[in-house]
C-alpha cells in the first residue's frame, strides 16, 4: 500500500523551508553589523568632501 501522505503538514514544511531560504537570502543582503555601517557612511563622507574641495569654477571670461 501507499503511505498516506498529510498535506496540511507537507505544504506547511514546504512554506517554512521557503521562508528559510529567503531569510538566509536577506541575511546576505542586510546583515552587517553597526561598525561596517559607521565605516561605510565615513568613508562616503570622506569621499564627498574630498570631491567637494576638487571642484573647479570658472569665473574668468573666455577669451575671444
Amino acid at each position: 500500500m501507499a503511505e498516506i501522505v498529510n498535506l496540511n503538514r507537507y505544504r506547511k514544511a514546504r512554506e517554512k523551508d521557503r521562508a528559510k531560504i529567503a531569510a538566509d537570502e536577506n541575511r546576505v543582503l542586510h546583515g552587517r553589523t553597526k561598525a561596517e555601517k559607521r565605516h561605510d557612511g565615513e568613508q562616503q563622507d570622506r569621499e564627498s568632501r574630498s570631491l567637494d574641495g576638487t571642484i573647479l569654477e570658472d569665473d574668468a571670461p573666455e577669451p575671444d
